[in-house]
């Protein structure tokens, strides 16, 4: 959350930020060496780049002894609509022909390094098969998330109906590229009713607003504020690789800050917003679907033994159905997991300090050296109770499309808002995905600048248990059957979450790149009918081209 930019109104919020005893009087990563902001106030006005504001990016042709030129294909190896992984020098690229014309991409996605060969070709970007980012073909751009970072463009040229391909040797091995940004510039070198933008949260929201203002040429002064003690890392991956290092988790490294001007404090903690008005809020706790699994599944190689209390007959019953829900606790059994469903934890018993024993309301007795437990979350809100910034019953900060909240010239954004979904009617909802808050982080970000941008994007997420990754996007809640093709004894299925006639979400295992293929059929505003999966028949579904 942050930000005032968009308003023609100003708005003042003083916010008190409380830092450890040995940060104050000083800024991690500071770009200017000044105090922090108590207090920001929007300006109403959107700025551009100027030319001593832009940090250069390496040209991807810098020389031709940097490059590597050759015939790749003929023009008639590829139809339109296809894509080829084609070998170039010691390295690969990403060959795509659409509507008659080649274009050569990095062939990596650089959040994971899925192979984008694998993914979806259509309406001018390639869809990740793994989990769902997209890149415009035409400037190798980052469209949609998850990740941070944009693909290499090479240049195509056609001699004798062949193609050819040039690449920088150095983008051929990178495989990413960093969008150009703009460098922090202090009031004093000519641009006068300098605005600060103060982000509270280094999530993945947090950090993609920050990234995106840079890129759209704001050059004053961001800082980005977390209570945690690290800066901002891929929060997904901690309950997937428990025991991965912090600088493993990273999602940019110290340098990166330093180099575009954003300042971030780190274990910052707030004691509140003041604002014009004040309202409170009661936060719940919302359930937990999928991290206590991917918990349970990565210690099966680490402990003895591992067993699962669930409160529920039939774990993801909720989120994935009971066929598919059964289908994965037969999975996990056969993994050495044990079950003991529909009960819950009634006492922890501890020898000598150490805990040692768990007694179930069922009167079961498991032995056990550590217990984890899955609390669900708690939006981090209740130092807006005061504010005058909109809280709903449970906590969560209702926005508009614009991630505008009630108050001109502050945005929210992340697993604490909730917000209009666009292709479900507008319900307001709360979906605390990894993939969700970067797309609202942008979005708030580009209506800092008055863009006017409205968050559209269809939620993605995936999880891995046991070398299986499940992959999911839509939004399922209150769906009425499941329509199952594929095999779900193999483990290899698609699951079609329906609501009516309408199909409103859709999961696979080992059908690639099913789910990819369904979230660009949905981002291009086309309604999938019940009737249309009911058949098996999925070839419009999986397909290469539009």
């Amino acid at each position: 959350m942050g930000g005032c930019f968009s308003k023609p109104k100003p708005v003042e919020l003083k916010i008190e930020v409380v830092l450890p005893e040995k940060e104050r009087g000083k800024e991690e990563l500071s770009a200017s060496g000044k105090g922090s902001p108590r207090s920001y106030q929007g300006n109403g006005t959107a700025r551009h780049f100027h030319e001593e504001e832009r940090l250069s990016a390496p040209h991807p042709y810098p020389s031709s002894q940097d490059c590597v030129e050759a015939a790749v294909c003929h023009v008639k190896d590829l139809e339109n609509g296809q894509m080829r992984e084609v070998e170039l020098g010691l390295g690969k690229v990403l060959l795509v022909k659409d509507n008659g014309e080649f274009h050569a991409l990095g062939h990596k996605c650089p959040h994971y390094g899925a192979p984008l060969v694998k993914g979806v070709l259509s309406r001018g970007r390639v869809r990740c098969p793994w989990h769902g980012a997209c890149f415009n073909i035409s400037t190798g751009d980052l469209e949609d998330f998850p990740g941070l970072d944009s693909l290499h463009k090479f240049q195509v040229k056609i001699e004798k109906e062949k193609v050819y391909v040039r690449a920088s040797k150095q983008a051929l091995q990178i495989q990413r590229r960093t969008k150009v940004m703009a460098k922090c510039i202090s009031p004093s070198a000519g641009h006068s009713g300098s605005t600060n933008v103060l982000i509270v949260g280094a999530g993945a929201a947090g950090l993609v607003c920050a990234e995106t203002l840079r890129q759209e040429g704001f050059s004053d002064r961001i800082v980005l504020c977390t209570l945690d003690r690290y800066l901002p890392y891929d929060r997904a991956k901690l309950s997937k690789s428990l025991d991965s290092q912090p600088e493993q988790l990273a999602l940019r490294p110290r340098e990166f800050f330093r180099a575009y001007g954003i300042e971030v404090l780190t274990e910052a903690q707030f004691q509140g917003v003041h604002g014009p008005d004040s309202q409170n809020g009661n936060p719940a706790m919302p359930p937990t679907t999928t991290s206590g699994m991917e918990v349970a599944a990565y210690l099966t190689e680490k402990a003895h033994s591992v067993s699962v209390v669930e409160l529920e007959d039939t774990p993801f019953r909720k989120f994935l159905g009971e066929r598919v829900g059964r289908t994965l606790l037969k999975m996990f059994e056969n993994n050495r997991v044990k079950f003991y469903m529909q009960t819950e934890v009634l006492e922890f018993r501890a020898h000598e300090g150490k805990l040692q024993e768990v007694v179930l309301k069922s009167s079961k007795v498991l032995r056990a050296d550590v217990c984890v437990v899955g609390i669900g979350a708690v939006p981090a809100t209740g130092f807006l109770r005061q504010s005058g910034i909109g809280l709903d019953s449970r906590g969560f900060i209702p926005v508009n499309k614009m991630m505008q909240t009630n108050v001109p010239g502050v945005f929210a954004a992340g697993d604490a808002v909730t917000f209009p979904l666009s292709w479900r009617n507008n319900r307001k909802v709360n979906i605390p995905h990894w993939q969700m808050a970067h797309a609202q982080g942008r979005v708030a970000a580009q209506n800092m600048l008055a863009q006017e941008a409205e968050i559209s994007t269809v939620p993605y997420l995936w999880t891995s248990m046991f070398g299986k990754s499940l992959r999911y996007a839509g939004y399922g809640e209150g769906f009425d059957d499941v329509i199952i093709q594929g095999d779900l004894e193999e483990l290899k299925f698609v699951a079609f979450y329906t609501k009516g006639d309408e199909v409103i979400a859709v999961a696979s295992m080992n059908y690639d790149p099913i789910v990819s293929k369904v979230a660009e059929v949905l981002a291009s505003g086309r309604t999938i009918r019940k009737r249309e999966v009911e058949t098996g028949d999925m070839s419009w579904l999986t397909g290469k081209g539009s």
